[in-house]
């Protein structure tokens, strides 16, 4: 059985994609995180973002992150699904879904794959204002 679902893309990220993935009879709770791009960062207006990847070792980190996540908390699938590229304001750049016998696991679960994503893949966005734009770093 596969019990994860990984990917990068330049198209839309599909929240159902994702849930359908980790929904299982087993699983009396599904976890989910979208995030979503903000208006604004630091009293600054943004006007949109730009995901950059190295996507090799992007896909080889977001699939170690599945890996440890099944194995650390009592949960039977996760998806993880970023997108890359130009993203505006209430697109989602990453959604995370993950299944469970019970809620508290697949909370924690998910909380663990956000934070372990956002500290360790390579994946690089650029904040654009009305009066020019930052690389920042993919960190909380």
């Amino acid at each position: 059985m596969n019990t994860t679902s990984i990917k990068i893309t330049s198209e839309k990220l599909n929240l159902q994609e994702c849930y359908d993935f980790v929904t299982d009879p087993s699983c009396g709770g599904i976890a989910v995180f979208v995030g979503t791009v903000r208006d604004a960062t630091q009293n600054k207006e943004v006007t949109q973002l730009d995901f950059s990847t190295y996507k090799p070792m992007a896909l080889k980190e977001m699939q170690k992150i599945a890996d440890a996540t099944l194995d650390k908390f009592d949960i039977k699938k996760i998806a993880v699904h970023h997108a890359e590229g130009l993203l505006a304001i209430g697109d989602i750049p990453v959604i995370i879904t993950v299944s469970s016998p019970h809620r508290k696991a697949a909370f924690d679960a998910c909380q663990y794959a956000i934070d372990t994503l956002k500290e360790t893949v390579p994946i690089w966005k650029k904040e654009f204002f009305e009066d020019g734009e930052v690389w920042v770093n993919a960190h909380p």
